[in-house]
């Protein structure tokens, strides 16, 4: 009997430790997903949609679909940032706890978009990503709180994922949760789209424009996710514009095209001077160039509701001064022009919206800069706050849908 007495006193000492271990176990599960839970959802969502093809400079695409509000109340209480590390140090700290380490790189990108209308009346909004082979991350974000969801699109390239590799494992994957602020084009539910394209401002070196105003700070892409997240209209994306002084990420300065469901839409450009002495980036102001009051942009402009931007600033007089040549994609500016004329800015639905996209793709049009091919097309519904997207030109093929509403 005693022998059988101390096997049950064995038993149960084994059984408390185990409970206690797995006590302690769940404990710091429970912790860990406290601190991470957003986070760790967020990488479960992580899925490859396209596989890269390098013989037609296709990268990997990537879908993520963000969970919680990825801290944007701190970032904007903070006071936003005024360069790429300090953003860098935010996402460190906010989004991978200090855990890895990112870099933003410096890109030299040429892009092309539209504003039209569908025969059913549909506000769309079209645009073009030109650069080099990379991959690419579809971000899908919901953050609650009185703020909009939107599909996005961003460059992991950016953010330092190797363009010739796929994203691989899980530290890889931490890096991409970094793409929440560096998109490059979104629609949110409200119907509110944005695009950001390249400048080139500063004569024969880029120049940032680097505002010191007493207002608080953004960066260009912090810009554009701070409109898909708070803005229902180009008024409100406006307002958030003028709120804050512009940083351009990179070390290149930029220009932003924002439209909404209303059918009205406005050029965002910080400018100074000329483009051959606009080289004091913090003397830059903003100015705004709405669709249906830009007469004096030009007569084509005047008479269209519509609205065209490339890579050149559109304020009248910038390039007096400047060397021929100096607007950078004003080729593809006149010719998606032309078309939209053509079709009076009707354009029967987001196919004959891809169509236009098509004609000036780096595959159908002379290559006047550093770029290889375009890395995405996209047509935004903004009344059906629908992302009907295209990879790298392949117009033949059916393109990704995301709807938000």
């Amino acid at each position: 009997m005693e022998k059988t007495g101390k096997k049950i006193t064995a038993r149960r000492v084994l059984l408390v430790v185990l409970c206690a271990v797995l006590a302690l176990v769940l404990i710091a599960a429970g912790v860990v997903f406290a601190v991470f839970g957003n986070e760790l959802m967020t990488i479960a969502s992580f899925k490859q949609i396209r596989t890269r093809d390098d013989a037609h400079l296709d990268g990997s695409v990537y879908v993520m679909e963000v969970k919680g509000d990825y801290y944007m109340d701190d970032f904007v209480a903070q006071g936003g940032v005024s360069s790429d590390t300090e953003l860098i140090a935010f996402i460190t700290n906010h989004v991978t706890k200090g855990l890895l380490d990112m870099n933003i790189t410096d890109p030299t990108i040429g892009c092309s978009s539209f504003t039209a209308t569908s025969a059913d009346g549909d506000a769309l909004f079209g645009r073009n990503y030109d650069f080099d082979k990379t991959n690419t991350c579809i971000v899908l974000t919901n953050p609650g709180n009185g703020k909009h969801a939107s599909v996005s699109t961003a460059d992991l390239q950016f953010i330092g994922i190797d363009p010739e590799g796929d994203v691989g494992g899980l530290m890889d994957k931490v890096t991409c949760l970094a793409a929440t602020f560096t998109p490059l084009d979104g629609v949110n539910d409200a119907g509110v789209a944005c695009g950001i394209y390249m400048t080139y401002q500063g004569g024969e070196t880029t120049v940032a424009t680097d505002q010191q105003t007493d207002k608080p700070d953004f960066t260009s892409t912090t810009l554009l996710r701070l409109i898909l997240d708070n803005a229902g209209s180009v008024e409100e994306a406006v307002e958030i514009a003028q709120s804050y002084d512009m940083h351009d990420s990179a070390k290149t300065s930029y220009h932003y095209m924002v439209a909404d469901a209303t059918g009205r839409s406005a050029v965002l450009e910080w400018v100074g001077a000329t483009d051959a002495t606009d080289n004091d980036g913090s003397k830059r102001e903003l100015r705004v160039t709405y669709n249906d009051d830009d007469a004096h942009i030009g007569e084509v402009e005047a008479a269209a509701d519509w609205q065209v931007v490339t890579n050149f600033v559109l304020q009248p007089g910038y390039y007096d001064d400047s060397p021929a040549g100096e607007k950078k994609g004003e080729d593809r500016y006149v010719r998606l022009y032309e078309e939209l004329n053509a079709r009076g800015g009707v354009v029967a639905d987001e196919n004959e919206a891809m169509e236009l996209l098509a004609i000036v793709g780096r595959r159908t049009w002379k290559n006047d800069d550093n770029n290889g091919c375009t890395v995405h097309s996209v047509v935004y519904n903004l009344t059906d706050c629908t992302a009907t997207w295209v990879p790298n030109e392949h117009f033949d093929e059916e393109p990704f849908v995301f709807e938000l509403k």
